[in-house]
């Protein structure tokens, strides 16, 4: 098993057998705002939910990169980045821009497609009922697509794409992209273990949704079934397992190899990664091969201790960084659809189970170190400091799976962790002390100034100036966004519950191709459960204006508030306390030294 294989670098003509779905002849494109206020009253499938679930695809057409095909369906986005690889010889055209710039990173956009895919996998008859699934197709092969071009050879991979530094001083259309747009390889002697194995686990979960390898039957999508398309893809997940794990250079982060990657996206271990692309190529193969990938996903679960991580206390969050949350969940799911993939291993249903629940009670029971805000969002300290709602709807998802694959111990479980989850969703669209759905476009309420460079229509008031040129203002320069970001999930809000939707705010108002994926799987399991309408249809128009708080952010991107007592975060409050508590001390004992002395000072 997994010999290299050259399959993935010859013969051009095999895209021909990878015809992808047709997409309709009338484009979906996303209604107005004002679209969000109106209750369906029961349709059939939700009108609501289909509409959520088609903007948050459409934010992923948004961001691409390269040269569009004649049916893109975003009006207002360009040809661009059209010389990408040529500074190493390749065609590195093409991808996704991974936020609110114009970079292209490998390891989070990995992370993105792989959870993308295992939606479809568990949750893929949602995007039917939406009449979305050619969308879906549409805007995973365009990631995918480019992934194989970033794995040219069996060991090397490109990480990046763009100078990280550069593009962050830009802050204008996608006519004028500045380059140079460097391109980042991790290879055999320089070896990136993590960004090899995350992309691998990609291309496994993938292709085990083109292979219609189902983990959930009664919820799975067999429109997206494309053999060809499945055994390339697997192709690229074997080699680049076998990078991950056997490269001359030994095992490392992917950073120590390219530096300018760790700017943005540096990985803190690779252990998780090679666990989770083992447990998806277990689930895409067959045979003896399927077992022999689950066999190493338990070692690298046991032998690297990743079960400490989630434990009361400790206990990790899910994100493009860190994916042991996710190991036993998925686990559990290979082992109840495909238990002859387990057999003979000590790692049965019943192991992974219990470590799920006890990992998620941790949350439900409020035990560790996450904690609920006051108005209801799950808020780990440090993560969710930057991206707040990207840890709280990833866990949501991890829940709603778990419950939805009917892989609860318990009824009352199964019904705890899907509150729990719907809390957590609930909150992310509108439920909240803000009255804001954190979806760009979906409802009148929505954030109207995401952190986006391709949205916002700047451009320098003389035309001669740089390129490089940003606005004094970030925040009133132009007052409104020229585009709106539809579909795009924003950060999110501060530990106090609190939102400014300013501009300049990346730490609250940055969209990422990695905050759009849990909310796109949430919204096709809530089609898939037959759910009534997202919780912003209840929220009145207006209503944020209302309540928008005054002063500014203390975070990450936005200081001004920071000497404001209130705007400290959880953490800066207990520092603060800490201080206090210890001048205290220091000055009650000054205060007895002096009584002593005066004292003993009269005594003489």
């Amino acid at each position: 098993m997994r010999f290299a294989t050259a399959l993935s670098f010859i013969a051009p003509v095999l895209p021909l057998a990878w015809a992808q779905l047709s997409l309709p002849d009338s484009p979906y494109t996303p209604p107005d705002a004002s679209h969000g206020t109106q209750v369906t009253n029961g349709s059939t499938p939700n009108a609501q939910w289909s509409s959520l679930v088609g903007n948050l695809l459409y934010f992923y057409d948004e961001q691409r990169s390269g040269k569009l095909p004649s049916n893109e369906r975003v009006p207002w986005r360009n040809d661009s980045a059209l010389d990408d690889g040529k500074d190493v010889g390749l065609d590195l055209t093409g991808g996704y821009y991974d936020a609110g710039d114009y970079v292209k990173y490998t390891y989070p956009l990995s992370f993105t497609l792989m959870s993308i895919c295992w939606g479809g996998l568990d949750a893929g008859h949602g995007y039917d009922l939406a009449n979305q699934t050619a969308y879906l197709d549409d805007m995973l092969r365009w990631g995918l697509n480019w992934l194989l071009k970033a794995h040219p050879s069996p060991n090397t991979l490109y990480v990046q794409v763009g100078d990280g530094n550069l593009d962050n001083a830009y802050w204008g259309g996608d006519k004028d992209i500045p380059y140079p747009r460097p391109s980042y390889q991790v290879n055999d002697t320089s070896p990136g273990t993590d960004a090899a194995a995350q992309a691998s686990a990609a291309f496994a979960a993938c292709s085990a949704l083109y292979a219609n390898r189902t983990l959930s039957a009664s919820s799975a999508t067999s429109a997206l079934s494309n053999a060809s398309y499945a055994s390339e893809l697997q192709a690229h997940a074997r080699d680049l397992y076998a990078f991950a794990t056997n490269a001359s250079g030994g095992m490392q982060t992917y950073q120590t190899a390219v530096p300018q990657s760790g700017e943005a996206y540096a990985s803190s271990d690779f252990a998780d990664e090679l666990s989770v692309a083992a447990l998806f190529l277990a689930l895409s193969e067959t045979g003896s091969n399927a077992t022999d990938y689950y066999a190493d996903a338990v070692k690298w679960y046991y032998s690297r201790n990743l079960g400490s991580q989630l434990k009361a206390g400790s206990e990790t969050v899910l994100n493009w960084d860190s994916k042991t949350p996710a190991i036993p969940v998925l686990a559990a799911q290979l082992a109840s659809a495909h238990p002859d993939v387990v057999s003979g291993s000590n790692a049965t249903l019943q192991t992974w189970q219990q470590v799920v629940e006890d990992y998620f009670d941790i949350f439900i029971n409020i035990r560790g170190r996450s904690y609920l805000t006051d108005g209801g969002l799950l808020y780990f300290p440090g993560d969710s400091d930057e991206a707040s709602l990207n840890p709280a709807l990833n866990l949501a998802m991890l829940m709603m799976r778990y419950a939805s694959s009917g892989l609860a111990t318990s009824n009352s479980n199964q019904d705890r962790y899907e509150q729990f989850a719907q809390g957590q969703l609930d909150y992310a669209l509108g439920k909240n002390p803000m009255f804001v759905p954190y979806v760009v476009g979906t409802h009148p309420n929505s954030p109207a100034n995401p952190h986006s460079a391709i949205s916002t229509g700047y451009s320098p008031p003389n035309a001669n100036s740089s390129a490089l040129t940003a606005p004094d203002n970030l925040d009133a320069d132009p007052a409104q966004e020229a585009y709106v970001l539809y579909g795009g999930v924003v950060g999110g809000p501060d530990a106090h519950d609190r939102f400014w939707d300013l501009r300049s705010d990346w730490a609250q108002n940055e969209v990422a191709l990695d905050y759009t994926a849990p909310l796109l799987t949430l919204a096709a399991h809530a089609l898939v459960r037959g759910a009534g309408d997202p919780y912003y249809t209840q929220v009145r128009a207006g209503a944020y204006d209302e309540v928008r708080p005054g002063g500014a952010p203390c975070d990450a991107a936005v200081q001004t508030g920071c000497k404001h007592r209130g705007g400290l975060s959880t953490g800066g409050k207990i520092a603060v306390g800490v201080v206090v508590s210890v001048v205290g001390l220091l000055l009650l004992g000054l205060g007895a030294y002096w009584v002593w002395h005066v004292r003993r000072q009269r005594r003489y």
